[in-house]
């Protein structure tokens, strides 16, 4: 019987080839070949350096050390490992790219909603403040704090 605080995970070798839709409630580690979509709500996806995915995915964290041909959403965190080439958009909190690592596509990092909101207001009140001799840009400085 497993341990209750022990967290599952699955995996997909090196000589599996999968085509279709893939989603679950665990962690994933795939070091085969992946064509389709990947959606791992509050789960980690990892993809070795073996690994060749050409898919969508979204997971809370994304760790990649293979290929991904698709779009990256991840909850919290994305990793690009220095052997990872990656091809595609990445929405994600936080993003670490190693030396050596190929990326190329769009990056946006997102915001805690009630960081976001307080951005938001404060360069409503610097637009507001602004003078008519200088109009307030989005490029103007503005004090956050969280």
């Amino acid at each position: 019987m497993e341990n209750p605080g022990t967290k599952q995970s699955a995996q997909i070798g090196q000589s599996l080839v999968i085509k279709g839709e893939v989603s679950g409630s665990e962690d994933l580690f795939i070091d085969g070949k992946l064509e389709g979509s990947i959606r791992l709500d509050g789960n980690r996806l990892t993809i070795g350096q073996n690994g060749e995915v050409r898919a969508n995915v979204s997971a809370t964290t994304v760790m990649i050390a293979g290929k991904l041909h698709g779009n990256i959403r991840a909850g919290d965190r994305a990793e690009l490992k220095k052997s990872a080439v990656v091809m595609g958009d990445i929405v994600a909190r936080r993003i670490a790219i190693e030396d050596g690592a190929f990326f190329k596509g769009s990056l946006e990092i997102e915001r805690d909603a009630a960081k976001s909101a307080v951005a938001t207001e404060e360069v409503k009140t610097a637009a507001v403040s602004a003078s008519p001799s200088q109009p307030a840009t989005g490029s103007q400085n503005v004090t956050k704090t969280a």
